[in-house]
């Protein structure tokens, strides 16, 4: 190598030194490849921005249409989450005459979005108005429907495929920077598309929602171009293949699985109870201005990006994801110890930390967890095991944010008592409630996943000696 040539090698190793999972890459999988792949993460951040953020606000102050009416829109992309195992399955035994496995299923999960997103904005505008407002509705659930199973099918598919391309001492890395790219694409698509609905009219709205149904075929199908080789051995059905009943309950039968899916939801649903709360508590209790709670937010999700980046880099160096996942519950619990304490002290100072916080400690859960499932790679049920991660962590996480704005209110009407001049401290109970439920489901999540823990050394090596294993289920958790 030439004296000119050595630098030039030096400065490229120190770049790929300080890009986050650039060691993520391998030969089977290089870091262009891997990153283009991840685009299908940053179309279902797209769209979880559009129906959980953007839309909600639209709905209720430019469209007037009823709080709970938009609730129960943003609920409805929930009814797809739990067949997130039954779609991992099918991906996995999946028949193609062209021989792919994920591929059919990331395509039509990606129409599904698109067909979703192109109709949704005329379904809202049929919200409101009076004469057709029963057509809207039925429209706009629709719309919700499809776009939300879209997602799921394209998230739960496209994961499946991150673990089969990946090498196994790679795959930690791989699946931490594919969240990252879930979340840069949550960020990018709130300021971009929030900015575009600044002056909102009819027509806006129109062309921002099918601007993202567009933008979301062209990510996913560059996402997919050329990503699974074809197999000749997937072109013709298995008449032997164990249907998905019988797997699914050899899975739940186990019983490290159905602790594992146990704490998975417990943990989900602990660390989502804040969702819709975080904000209006800084306004009401702590006086905060608008763009100051928006903040919030913020501070949120940069807690979640580093705890991808720190469950990464411990995952690469041989970290227990388990240890990872209950070193995030007690980062959780700490997290909303301080936000409770934030209102009596006055703190808006507190309260980011305490967000923050929440962020690092979910960030370390969600990605340990999902090692967990991504660790069936080696069996042909990878896919399932995805899909159960998803289901799970999906309806418990959608259940507890439902769950804690109704105690919220609940628990505040009756501190209140209908007096609205009533002390900080009185307004502040359905909150401080609410993450008070919230430390006790992550203490509860640590009680469940702690046996685990303590087998998991053994119990992996047991897994990794049973090469004749057809199964697999042994090696979740590992």
């Amino acid at each position: 190598m030439s004296k000119e040539a050595r630098p030039n090698v030096k400065v490229s190793q120190a770049m790929m030194a300080l890009l986050p999972f650039a060691d993520a890459a391998s030969n089977e999988l290089p870091l262009g490849r891997l990153l283009r792949l991840a685009l299908f993460q940053v179309s279902v951040g797209m769209a979880m921005v559009l129906l959980s953020g953007t839309l909600n606000r639209v709905m209720v102050v430019e469209l007037g249409t009823p709080t709970w009416l938009v609730a129960l829109l943003i609920a409805v992309p929930l009814v797809a989450a739990p067949f997130r195992a039954l779609i991992g399955h099918k991906s996995d035994r999946h028949v193609s005459a062209l021989g792919w496995r994920r591929v059919p299923y990331i395509w039509f999960g990606t129409l599904m979005q698109f067909g979703g997103l192109a109709f949704m904005p005329f379904a809202l505008l049929h919200l409101s108005r009076p004469e057709n407002f029963v057509l809207g509705l039925v429209a706009a659930a629709a719309a919700f429907l499809l776009t939300g199973t879209g997602f799921h099918v394209t998230q739960t598919a496209g994961l499946a495929l991150a673990t089969d391309l990946a090498p196994e001492d790679k795959r930690p890395r791989a699946v931490a920077l594919l969240y990252v790219m879930l979340l840069v694409g949550m960020m990018i698509s709130a300021f971009v598309i929030g900015g575009l609905l600044i002056d909102f009219s009819p027509m806006r709205l129109v062309q921002v929602i099918q601007g993202a149904a567009v933008l979301t075929f062209v990510l996913n199908l560059t996402a997919l171009w050329k990503q699974e080789a074809r197999a000749p051995d997937r072109t013709k059905p298995q008449p032997d293949a164990p249907s998905f009943g019988e797997l699914w309950h050899a899975f739940v039968r186990d019983g490290r699985n159905a602790r594992l899916l146990t704490a998975i939801g417990i943990g989900a649903a602990g660390f989502a109870m804040q969702d819709a709360l975080l904000e209006p508590f800084g306004g009401e209790i702590l006086a905060m201005s608008v763009g100051a709670t928006t903040a919030l937010t913020g501070a949120w999700a940069f807690g979640s990006l580093v705890g991808f980046m720190l469950s990464g880099r411990w995952l690469s160096r041989g970290g227990d994801p388990l240890r990872i996942a209950g070193l995030g519950l007690v980062t959780g619990i700490n997290a909303f110890l301080i936000v409770m304490f934030a209102a009596p002290f006055g703190s808006p100072a507190m309260l980011y930390v305490g967000a923050t916080l929440i962020g690092l400690g979910l960030g370390l859960f969600s990605v340990g967890t999902l090692i967990e499932a991504m660790n069936l790679t080696k069996s042909e049920t990878a896919g399932l095991a995805l899909g159960a991660w998803g289901a799970v962590q999906a309806t418990c996480a959608g259940a507890g944010i439902a769950l804690g704005g109704a105690l919220r209110d609940i628990i505040a009407a009756i501190a209140i008592n209908a007096d609205p001049s009533a002390a900080i401290a009185t307004r502040a109970t359905g909150y401080t409630t609410v993450y008070m439920i919230e430390v006790l489901l992550l203490l509860a999540g640590l009680a469940v996943i702690g046996p685990l823990v303590g087998r998991s050394d053994e119990d992996s090596i047991n897994s990794r000696d049973s090469a004749d294993q057809k199964f697999g289920l042994r090696e979740f958790p590992t």
